[in-house]
């Protein structure tokens, strides 16, 4: 699953074989289209954007658009055996919610973020006083659609003080898996999976 972006292959590499999977934020279908074809899981999607929808449609996925804000209050809980938010959490108006509905929907869900604790995003804010761009984060604070910023330290206090159990975590530096040691300071993504 090489094709895939980083933090996508390695949620495609934990999944089981013939699950069920809501990808939420789904872009154009990459990951799902991959699960479809080489774990033969049964893979829908929720998407905001009108031109993704029609990219994973062409794919030949099922894909309907919508707001992960909105539109996971309509579907029914353990509907699926994962339910996925890649790179959307910070996009969210409501994260909080939303996290509670993916663990509703999904007997298991993975989360994968950017982590605004990397270290340089703090040297960019050091040396410049400016809100990072990064090649992570390429957009201007003004362009940009992440809307709560946060750590991997942030997420780990938030998962403990709603007793959400967390099964695996991995982190990424670059397009390189490193370890957990210092993984708020080194690592510039996040990926989840977690239950309750």
């Amino acid at each position: 699953m090489s094709q895939l972006r980083p933090d996508l292959a390695i949620i495609a590499d934990n999944v089981a074989p013939g699950s069920r999977v809501l990808d939420v934020g789904c872009g154009d279908g990459a990951l799902m289209a991959a699960l479809r074809d080489q774990r033969q899981c049964d893979a829908r999607g929720l998407e905001i954007d009108g031109g993704n929808v029609a990219a994973a449609m062409a794919r030949g996925l099922s894909v309907v658009q919508g707001d992960a804000d909105t539109d996971l209050a309509d579907y029914p809980d353990a509907a699926f055996d994962y339910a996925i938010l890649s790179q959307t959490l910070q996009t969210t108006r409501h994260p909080d919610l939303v996290l509670e509905h993916l663990l509703r929907i999904g007997r298991r869900a993975f989360v994968s973020f950017p982590n605004f604790a990397h270290w340089r995003m703090r040297a960019s804010l050091l040396t410049h006083g400016r809100m990072p761009i990064t090649r992570q984060l390429p957009l201007r604070w003004y362009d940009t659609p992440n809307i709560h910023h946060l750590s991997i330290d942030d997420f780990r206090d938030f998962l403990k003080t709603r007793g959400i159990t967390v099964e695996g975590c991995w982190f990424l530096a670059g397009e390189r898996r490193r370890g957990s040691t210092m993984a708020n300071l080194l690592a510039a993504h996040a990926v989840f999976l977690l239950r309750r």
